[in-house]
């Protein structure tokens, strides 16, 4: 299916991997201004076309994606103000969320189309990475998926399911590693972690390991979880359900991001534990 050339916003891992699995069949195009090098670096990688401006897909194409991190999703929306195309945005945001960047996109004179996914990062041969659609264009959007390594999967017509969908699932995903790690902390807190291990080992023999995998997990890609997080409290905010264990996750990917005060990312399970205990308290844990 024959689409013209197709903009990507902005190629972070996620987004180069996906606009790599379309720039086989059609141009894909990026805009390297004030981007970094490590950008250009991935999508160099995955064979998209570098047209220098945002202006410039803005203007000549007619599918913009926007795949960032969460936070950036309004402002991302608003750097093609005027876009007269299918807008897909397929960002980690909450309903309510997805419905602002609607009115950004519809206000210009564009077309919304909801986006989710939910896998890593698309990858030959496999078909890990499904991209869910909602809202109309999504049968034509998800043809041009068609026989790659994106699953692209259409919900429905109504225009944030695929949002609501991303945010129950991650809801589950990311917040359960954001316990285990909470929990191993509190543990080494009370002096409890030999003997939470032997409990562990009689009756929940996976948790260990578990845990040490939340730990490389949160240390890779928590900085991008903070965000997502708060739009999942977000999301069960406004269905009138409680909201703080997505606003606790978030406060624990938090204390794993770099800063002034700790460059060097935690890369054990041991010195996560110390960073979430000196991010709570403000001092040192030793």
């Amino acid at each position: 299916m024959q689409f013209g050339p197709i903009g990507l916003l902005h190629p972070g891992e996620m987004g180069a991997a996906v606009g790599g699995v379309l720039a086989g069949e059609h141009p894909v195009w990026w805009a390297s201004a004030g981007r970094s090098p490590a950008s250009a670096r991935r999508a160099s990688a995955a064979g998209l076309t570098d047209v220098g401006s945002v202006e410039a897909i803005r203007d000549r194409c007619a599918l913009i994606i926007s795949i960032c991190p969460p936070e950036a999703a309004r402002d991302v929306a608003r750097q093609v103000s005027g876009f007269q195309g299918v807008y897909l945005d397929a960002n980690a945001i909450a309903p309510a969320t997805a419905r602002e960047v609607a009115t950004l996109v519809e206000a210009g004179g564009g077309t919304y189309l909801d986006g989710g996914i939910i896998g890593g990062p698309p990858t030959v041969g496999s078909r890990g990475t499904r991209l869910y659609l909602s809202g109309p264009g999504g049968p034509k959007i998800s043809q041009l998926f068609s026989g790659t390594a994106v699953d692209a999967r259409v919900l429905s017509d109504d225009p944030t399911a695929a949002s609501a969908l991303k945010m129950c699932f991650a809801a589950w995903t990311k917040g359960t590693i954001a316990l285990l790690l909470d929990i191993r902390a509190l543990a080494e807190t009370l002096g409890e972690t030999d003997a939470l291990l032997a409990e562990w080992e009689g009756s929940l023999p996976e948790l260990k390991d578990r845990s040490l995998s939340a730990a490389q997990q949160a240390v890779t890609k928590g900085w991008r979880w903070r965000a997502e997080m708060e739009e999942i409290a977000r999301t069960f905010r406004d269905a009138d359900l409680p909201d703080g264990f997505h606003q606790a996750a978030s406060e624990i990917y938090g204390a794993l991001i770099r800063n002034e005060e700790a460059p060097s990312a935690p890369g054990t399970l041991d010195e996560v534990i110390k960073s979430l205990r000196h991010g709570r308290t403000g001092a040192s844990a030793d």
